[in-house]
């Protein structure tokens, strides 16, 4: 093992719910780094969107943010692209180059995109990424289907590679893609339930968002050769830097600018989600969490409708009491800790200190963001 010693600024979240950049970040070193994931592994991720038969190809390419719903070239967001910034590293904390991880970076952009088409659907979310969601402009049936071939296409990119190696990649692949399906499905099930616990909050976000960053960040070492040691402590790294991302994600969920985050103002407080800031401020006790736990059981009785009915007002105070039993600041507290549970697994293994400062990097950019 070797030990590092550093002197870092620790990450905070606003009073307004808008993350705070802390001095420890190296911008340009994130900026390079997301760069050159999209420069490497778009052209190969265009390549296999190609394949699909029409009309899915183009409804791929407009959930990308390739073409406009016009079928216009576009230059919309395409997302923020960790995930392949991720894979490359962790190729080269193998020893390999950036390049070997592409594949690997490819195949996990298809399944977490083959994820957000069904979760657009079955959430009813009309935007994502300042856009009207697939289902919205296609239909849910071409959203179906392009997700689903997404998920086809990504076990197909790893094992035309035809290399043991590979075999394993899309073995740890298809591992991460049932818990983040198992994750979707618990997410689902807790909305029509009165009570849901901190531990399985916690358990059902590690599957919906940390099993496929821990793969995104143990596939390309893989693919270049890495033991099982190897990438298993990488996808530790990985899953706690995932449950962080999601608590920061939870925070926006419900505090986050529309502006920034695309989406609608309370998002998860309209869709009754029962995500962590709720329920840390149900678990609190107290007068703030008792009167929130008698409204949310009110709502959950309530038709969706009723509830798209409601004012900014009733979110507002719903938010409110969130905020005072305490769930906001627990939240933000948990980011802090998984993200410094992240940071911890990197000095179980060897790699040069050049690529572990850039995982760092990367871990301070996923937990101190704005959308």
């Amino acid at each position: 093992m070797t030990t590092h010693t550093r002197d870092r600024t620790s990450t905070s979240i606003g009073n307004r719910g808008e993350t705070v950049a802390s001095p420890a970040i190296d911008t340009a070193s994130v900026t390079a780094l997301l760069e050159r994931g999209r420069t490497l592994a778009t052209p190969v991720l265009r390549a296999a969107v190609a394949r699909l038969a029409p009309p899915m190809d183009t409804v791929a390419a407009y959930h990308f943010g390739w073409i406009d719903v016009t079928g216009n070239p576009s230059a919309g967001d395409g997302g923020k692209a960790v995930r392949p910034a991720l894979a490359l590293l962790s190729a080269e904390v193998a020893g390999a180059g950036p390049e070997v991880g592409v594949p690997g970076a490819v195949a996990v952009e298809l399944v977490h995109n083959f994820s957000l088409l069904h979760d657009d659907l079955m959430d009813g979310d009309e935007q994502r990424r300042h856009r009207d969601t697939v289902w919205k402009v296609h239909g849910p049936a071409q959203a179906i289907l392009v997700g689903d071939a997404l998920f086809a296409l990504a076990n197909e990119i790893l094992l035309e590679l035809g290399t043991v190696d590979a075999g394993r990649a899309t073995r740890r692949l298809t591992l991460a893609t049932r818990k983040l399906i198992d994750g979707q499905a618990q997410d689902i099930s807790y909305e029509h339930r009165e009570t849901v616990t901190v531990e399985e909050c916690l358990e059902m976000e590690g599957n919906k968002t940390g099993a496929l960053l821990a793969c995104a960040v143990s596939i390309g070492a893989v693919l270049g050769g890495a033991d099982d040691r190897t990438a298993d402590t990488l996808e530790k790294y990985g899953y706690h830097l995932g449950l962080a991302f999601q608590a920061v994600d939870d925070l926006l969920g419900i505090w986050g600018d529309p502006e920034a985050t695309g989406k609608q103002t309370w998002s998860d407080l309209r869709q009754r989600k029962k995500s962590l800031p709720v329920v840390a401020a149900l678990a609190a006790g107290g007068p703030a969490s008792e009167q929130l736990a008698e409204i949310l059981a009110a709502d959950a009785k309530k038709s969706e409708t009723e509830i798209a009915d409601f004012t900014e007002e009733e979110f507002a105070s719903r938010a409110a009491l969130i905020e005072e039993a305490g769930g906001r600041e627990w939240t933000s507290q948990e980011a802090r800790r998984q993200h410094a549970t992240a940071i911890a697994a990197l000095d179980e293994i060897d790699m040069p200190e050049r690529i572990r400062a850039q995982l760092v990097a990367l871990a301070d950019f996923v937990v101190v963001r704005e959308r």
